[in-house]
């Protein structure tokens, strides 16, 4: 045996390799010279050595980014003042994914290819710092702020939990407790568990590589993952690794994985729904590095396969299970305290806990120079002529600008489904570009939703098809699962996308879409902007038309939500008719970083705006449908296709009276509220446009909108200063099963409601203006359906 292969077996500190260990990592070594990707074997050791210092080393970093002030290279104990007060980190957690990160870069270096990389649990972004502070894969404010040896590696552990703001509230250090835009590489925050396992398999485009690691914990809890099978095709999406980081532990409780039967029967069920289960040592980096290696194997023989007939979709997708310890290599593993801090005290004040802490960070201390010469042995970018892991292709994701369809706009008056705009438009949109992978998020019916042409020419994508609508290279993915179909446009960062479903239903969605939303904010906030093709998502068979199913069928939350994002990154959007729907369209299409709800309905509707109209209306938000002068004038606004309606009845009964009136439909009520701040100004309508739309001269105010009336108008301070003499009605937490009048009358958002409002707030008398049977209607005494027909 050579003296480096016996070294490399010594392990190093806690990092151990077994017999198994070693001779798999043998055999990959002698494949990676044979296929010339290392020179030889020494040299492929000498990686294999300098992964073990370099985790040895991101470990000894990350225990100090918890309880630390300062390092001290040379290995000297801390004294009390050098630890923080107030310590604080994901410590277990952090601890089992520097392995796992250590060894997706090595691999990287002994393959010279460099893959992109996804961390469901967020919250061990401390592995993933420590490691690209130490391997110099940093953005340009990390380096500055970290990359100064031991003075960048204290500033690193002081900036951590440092909380330290800038004069205008931001944290002030390019670090944070989860992933978030200074992580080099970083996709998605994972704050939110379970969200990575619903978006990995629609990351990657042919060719490329995603090596993603999971949480067991979300794996008990996020069952949409177990689909991932059902999706891959090897066509049109490249290789998704999935890693579960199996530690047996949540905060405070152990998994059912953390037991040798439920390890088991985890793996069975894997095979029941088409994986490829791959048991390792996951407290050792070189089982890391094997088995990442052996499943891009594995499926790259099985896509080969597919190809020359011999194997049929699905295909079995080989998942690794790294099973470890919570917090291997500290004190404290493998109990409730190693998820956050597992000293027994603090040693800023306890003289115990920093015995201990010194007793378990000296192991995992490396010397500078051999610290040096491993890093030097794992930097091979250059050499390679390969990217930093930084700039992975999934983290530099720019696709090119589709070519839109021409625009055919519908004659006024001609009557049909808003959605039909959406279903033309969007199949000639993927038809125009066929280098852009097109992904449809479904959870309902999309021929109910009235997209037939995309369901016709797209296809739910099945293994085993059984009707025209199905294939097997379909590009719908459907499921009764509204979080897996939002991720798989959300994951689907290189292509064109689009998600319908009931706007009940949306609600279900929010967590997936507010995380893709404010990590798009935040990277525009870093100077590094996503590139992403903004994408609808459209909230249809809404409230009103939604009465036969009942109330829980029935809710507006979901544009509500979205509103309070910030605009620039949230649009949300009630088009009324089929014209307004298809031109707010290339201009979703053309942006990026952004997510667009659209509220639409789906039954037939008059079309009511021209095309320059509906032009305006994307572009301004707003637009004067119509103005009649008279006395005490009263400014009507109408957001919601449904509330137009019954706004253009009550004009005309003012109108009757003698009563001015100005009618503005407000199609994008965000583009009207208070900046908060510059990005966000950037996006609303100028004062001017504003004020001319909206003028303040009218002494009254009436609004009638889609969604809960409390939350419109507080988003619309500027417009609605005044409570008496402006009032707004909507969605008051009013249903059952109705029909849309009935959706209307329960929630007083009739015609005549809005004339009584108008009449209570000029202190006029409502006679004037109601008849008998209809005052009692709106007063709650007489029959509803007298205000059917005005």
């Amino acid at each position: 045996m050579s003296q480096i292969i016996k070294k490399w077996r010594q392990g190093y500190g806690p990092i151990q390799h077994s017999k198994e260990t070693s001779q798999a990592i043998h055999q990959m070594g002698q494949r990676l010279v044979e296929l010339g990707l290392q020179p030889n074997i020494t040299t492929f050791y000498e990686k294999m050595i300098a992964l073990d210092r370099l985790t040895a080393a991101a470990m000894w970093l990350v225990v100090h980014m918890t309880y630390a002030n300062r390092v001290r290279m040379d290995g000297q104990p801390l004294e009390a003042e050098d630890f923080k007060i107030q310590p604080e980190g994901h410590t277990g957690g952090a601890l089992n994914m520097v392995p796992a990160y250590a060894a997706y870069m090595s691999l990287n270096a002994l393959t010279g290819e460099t893959r992109a990389w996804l961390m469901g649990q967020g919250h061990s972004v401390a592995a993933i710092d420590a490691i690209n502070v130490l391997l110099g894969n940093m953005h340009p404010e990390q380096q500055e702020a970290y990359g100064q040896g031991e003075a960048g590696l204290t500033q690193l552990v002081q900036d951590f939990y440092g909380y330290a703001q800038a004069a205008d509230g931001s944290a002030a250090a390019p670090l944070g407790s989860h992933v978030n835009p200074h992580t080099a590489g970083g996709l998605i925050e994972g704050g939110y568990l379970g969200f990575a396992e619903l978006q990995y398999v629609h990351m990657p485009l042919p060719g490329e590589k995603l090596v993603t690691f999971l949480s067991d914990g979300a794996a008990e809890e996020q069952r949409g993952s177990d689909w991932i099978p059902r999706w891959w095709r090897a066509h049109d999406t490249g290789m998704p690794l999935p890693i579960m980081i199996a530690n047996g532990r949540r905060i405070e409780q152990r998994t059912q994985l953390g037991t040798l039967e439920g390890l088991s029967g985890f793996m069975e069920h894997l095979k029941g729904c088409g994986f490829d289960p791959i048991a390792f040592d996951g407290r050792d980096p070189a089982m890391f590095v094997y088995v990442i290696w052996e499943m891009e194997q594995r499926l790259a023989q099985r896509a080969q396969a597919v190809q020359a007939g011999q194997l049929h979709y699905p295909v079995k997708i080989p998942y690794g299970i790294a099973h470890t310890t919570k917090g291997f290599g500290f004190y404290g593993a493998d109990e409730n305290r190693a998820h956050n801090l597992p000293l027994p005290a603090n040693p800023h004040v306890d003289q115990h806990a920093r015995d201990l802490f010194t007793t378990y960070t000296k192991p995992l201390w490396v010397e500078p120079q051999e610290l040096a010469e491993s890093v030097q042995a794992l930097q091979t970018h250059h050499q390679q002529n390969r990217v930093l892991e930084r700039d992975n292709a999934l983290a530099t994701r720019r696709p090119a600008l589709p070519v839109l369809p021409e625009l055919s706009y519908e004659p006024v008056g001609t009557t049909l489904s808003p959605m039909t705009a959406m279903d033309r438009f969007f199949v000639e949109l993927v038809r125009l570009n066929p280098s852009l992978r097109a992904r449809v998020g479904n959870p309902d019916e999309l021929a109910s939703n009235r997209l037939t042409a995309v369901l016709q020419h797209l296809k739910h994508r099945v293994s085993d098809p059984e009707s025209e609508s199905e294939s097997v290279t379909g590009a719908i993915i459907t499921a009764l699962n509204e979080e897996a179909v939002v991720s798989a446009c959300i994951g689907n960062q290189a292509g064109l996308n689009l998600v319908a479903s009931y706007e009940a239903f949306c609600v279900k969605m929010l967590g997936a879409l507010r995380q893709r939303i404010i990590f798009a904010r935040q990277q525009k906030e870093v100077g590094r902007p996503a590139q992403w093709l903004s994408w609808p998502v459209i909230a249809t068979s809404h409230t009103w038309e939604n009465g036969k199913n009942q109330q829980s069928h029935q809710d507006t939350t979901f544009a509500e939500a979205l509103l309070g994002e910030m605009s620039d990154v949230s649009k949300v959007v009630f088009p009324a008719d089929y014209n307004s729907v298809l031109a707010l369209l290339p201009g979703i299409y053309q942006s990026r970083g952004q997510i667009v709800c659209m509220v639409v309905p789906k039954r037939d509707h008059r079309t009511r705006f021209t095309a320059t109209q509906a032009a305006q209306l994307a572009e301004e938000g707003a637009i004067v449908v119509a103005e009649h002068a008279g006395t005490h004038p009263v400014l009507l606004i109408a957001n919601g296709s449904y509330q137009l309606t019954q706004l253009e009845l009550a004009a005309q009964r003012l109108h009757q009276q003698g009563v001015g009136y100005r009618l503005v439909y407000l199609q994008e009520p965000g583009r009207l509220r208070q900046a908060r701040d510059e990005y966000e100004a950037a996006a609303l309508l100028s004062p001017t446009r504003r004020d001319a739309l909206f003028p303040s001269s009218y002494a009254f105010s009436v609004a009638l909108t889609h969604i809960r009336p409390e939350v419109f108008r507080g988003h619309l301070p500027m417009l609605f200063p005044h409570m008496q003499t402006q009032q707004v009605l909507g969605y008051k937490n009013r249903g059952g099963t109705l029909d849309d009048f009935g959706m209307l009358f329960a929630n007083q958002c009739t015609w005549a409601h809005a004339v009584a409002a108008y009449a209570q707030l000029a202190q006029t008398d409502l006679t004037q203006f109601l008849t008998t049977e209809e005052q009692d209607a709106v007063a709650g005494k007489g029959d509803p359906n007298v205000l059917r027909t005005p």
